[in-house]
């Protein structure tokens, strides 16, 4: 697997969450808003059973979950997201790819712009870095003394899994896209405890950052973008030193 572990910026996700938990549950719940738009329920919705899973990673109240689906259905003031994706560059020559969902795109690519030109970056064409990543599932389980490395790779193998990676502080495991739901599914049934279970963006290859000016300028980057609620994720293909 290319790129380096990604616990560390779930960890850092999950500190934003209990820092700005307002915040992150309304990202997460217009996650859950489009998703139900296929379909109210996740028996038979794979995308919104994927939401929800990932919506109660974070600890999101049930009740707060099911409001995001009535809004999808109309059962609740109805908002209409578009999905937007941007492409740019921050300090150093990294890539960054930002996701967003919004009711006004013009306000959106405002702020985006806004935000790589104010940290020494440059929003670009459409394509223009989406070809660093890949896009695939990703599985994280923090290490335990009560999980078994080898029956944990061997599990997720057999449920379709296209890779298994062992990290300092957790197992990483990485699935087609297509496969991520029935992956994910299998693991919760054999009783996994999951840190992380989402579709993301995995860079092939990293660059290293080490000019102290341009980490405090990628850092603020990404900051302000974790700070706008039109923006949802935020992928990049940096490596800091001493990243832990």
């Amino acid at each position: 697997m290319a790129g380096h572990s990604k616990w560390s910026n779930i960890k850092h996700k999950k500190e934003k969450a209990d820092a700005a938990r307002g915040k992150i549950f309304t990202k997460l719940g217009k996650e859950i808003s489009i998703a139900a738009k296929a379909g109210a329920d996740p028996e038979t919705n794979g995308k919104l059973r994927d939401a929800i899973a990932k919506a109660k990673s974070y600890n999101m109240p049930n009740d707060t979950i099911n409001r995001a689906i009535k809004r999808a259905t109309g059962d609740l003031d109805n908002v209409d997201y578009e999905e937007i994706s941007y492409e740019g560059y921050a300090p150093g020559g990294v890539a960054v790819i930002v996701n967003t969902l919004t009711e006004n795109r013009n306000r959106t690519a405002s702020d985006v712009r806004h935000i790589f030109d104010k940290n020494g970056g440059s929003l670009g064409t459409t394509g223009c870095v989406a070809w660093m990543f890949d896009r695939k599932g990703l599985i994280i389980v923090e290490k335990t003394d009560e999980i078994d490395e080898e029956e944990l790779m061997m599990k997720a193998l057999e449920a379709g899994a296209e890779d298994f990676s062992t990290e300092e502080d957790s197992f990483e495991i990485i699935t087609d896209p297509a496969d991520f739901s029935d992956v994910r599914l299998s693991l919760e049934n054999q009783g996994v405890p999951m840190a992380s279970a989402e579709i993301t963006m995995i860079p092939k290859n990293t660059v290293s950052v080490t000019n102290e000016e341009d980490i405090k300028k990628i850092n603020k980057m990404l900051e302000m973008f974790d700070d706008n609620d039109d923006v949802q994720d935020v992928f990049h293909n940096a490596e800091f030193p001493n990243e832990e």
